[in-house]
């Protein structure tokens, strides 16, 4: 019976060590610097609405959002909208993801001449 144990307790120590390797693979260290800019991820209760959307058409990320201050090597302090003032300021870095800027996503417009009558061609 105690050969049975150890026998079992060998397989599962082998398992979690292979699951352990696996992961430390996948795992990627997140640090983020002042003046970085970061989405923020947000999952409200099931049923919840936020954001003005539910269920699979609510946002998992909102921002970007500017770093203002690392307060350690895992946590970060975000300016909030005033919208989520009841929020603390202060988030995981789980809880970011790096924002990416791209061009395309800048909006070019042209300036409108607006008439006096307030029509534009």
């Amino acid at each position: 019976m105690i050969k049975i144990i150890q026998t079992i307790r060998k397989k599962l120590k082998a398992a979690q060590s292979r699951q352990k390797s696996y992961a430390d693979i996948r795992k990627r260290p997140l640090e983020f610097e002042v003046g970085d800019h970061v989405f923020l991820k947000v999952s409200p209760l099931k049923g919840s609405i936020i954001f003005g959307e539910k269920g699979k058409l609510r946002p998992r990320f909102i921002g970007p959002f500017e770093i203002l201050q690392k307060l350690g090597p895992a946590a970060y302090r975000l300016p909030l909208p005033p919208s989520l003032q009841g929020i603390n300021d202060v988030f995981h870095v789980s809880s970011l993801r790096k924002y990416i800027p791209d061009p395309d996503h800048v909006i070019q417009y042209e300036h409108l001449q607006v008439k006096e009558n307030l029509t534009y061609v």
